[in-house]
């Protein structure tokens, strides 16, 4: 599951995002959502979120099954 949708995130969910350093790369960063710092329902690129630990990205992954 992409995480384009609002609706789809929810604090506690168990994501995968791209923090704006790892954009080029690539590189998924997994942690807990803590916000949903995006407004509207629905961003091409991924939800922004805070992830408990403070970290901020594009949310890529989401956890099946939570």
């Amino acid at each position: 599951m992409e995480g384009q949708y609002r609706k789809d995130i929810f604090a506690g969910l168990t994501v995968g995002i791209i923090l704006k350093k790892d954009q080029r790369s690539g590189h998924i960063t997994y942690g807990e959502v803590k916000d949903i710092l995006t407004s509207s329902s629905y961003h091409s690129r991924g939800i922004k979120v805070r992830l408990t630990d403070g970290q901020i990205g594009r949310v890529v992954e989401v956890e099946e099954g939570e």
